[in-house]
């Protein structure tokens, strides 16, 4: 997707607000994932009522009653959206069958991978890719990816996951950010980012892709004094 002017302009103020102001990834995944709200949920109709519990008779009953697989809530969440928030990997497993989109967006452009992404339930998102659903998507407002999502969050089991499952290494998004750069800018520096970062690097991601400034992870990482990935980085691969 291009981006127009506008769009640039924001995100290159949220990608200041976030390297300049320390802007914390639990802030950004506020803004981002929206789980149904326990008033949606009471009004969820019979399909979306029964993933929301992992109820799988009621499931087959609103399948059976020719319940549009695919039908949206307000928020444009399918019942496979929604019962992959609630982690109910059997309803997730029959909903495959029946035939779901897989790769369905949600009004924020979520797809069910990236969920589970950010969750960090790499138990769903196991099953998921197992079922056929694709690590390759692009998603969000951000224009960006579920792997770029783990990186920034540090979930490195998933990062794992989605590089076995094929996930563009070196997707860049509308703040001009990679996967490995936002393991740096948006991580902090600890053991889950570094196995993140390191992941990354080892799979065959390009470290000298830089940010919109310039500026390559390695650099980013010196400036925010994060040694042990200033070791990952001196230590990639040159290409």
């Amino acid at each position: 997707m291009r981006e127009g002017p506008r769009r640039r302009a924001a995100s290159r103020v949220l990608a200041w607000a976030i390297v300049t102001l320390g802007v914390s990834c639990a802030a950004l995944r506020a803004q981002a994932q929206v789980a149904p709200s326990a008033a949606e949920i009471r009004a969820y109709g019979p399909l979306h009522a029964a993933a929301q519990r992992g109820d799988l008779h009621a499931l087959a009953a609103a399948l059976a009653a020719k319940t549009p697989i695919d039908a949206r809530d307000g928020h444009g969440r399918t019942a496979l959206h929604v019962a992959t928030f609630a982690r109910q990997r059997a309803a997730i497993r029959a909903l495959a069958a029946a035939g779901a989109d897989l790769g369905a967006l949600e009004n924020d452009r979520y797809d069910a991978v990236t969920i589970a992404a950010v969750a960090d339930d790499e138990q769903t998102l196991a099953l998921l890719l197992s079922l056929g659903a694709s690590a390759k998507l692009t998603t969000s407002r951000y224009d960006g990816t579920a792997l770029i999502a783990a990186a920034h969050l540090g979930h490195d089991g998933v990062v794992r996951q989605l590089i076995q499952g094929g996930a563009p290494l070196d997707h860049v998004n509308n703040l001009h950010w990679t996967a490995t750069i936002e393991a740096v800018v948006l991580g902090d520096g600890g053991p889950r980012h570094q196995a993140t970062l390191r992941a990354l690097v080892n799979a065959g991601a390009d470290p000298t892709l830089t940010d919109r400034e310039g500026r390559t992870p390695l650099q980013l990482a010196r400036s925010r004094g994060f040694a042990a990935m200033v070791q990952i980085l001196e230590s990639a691969p040159r290409r």
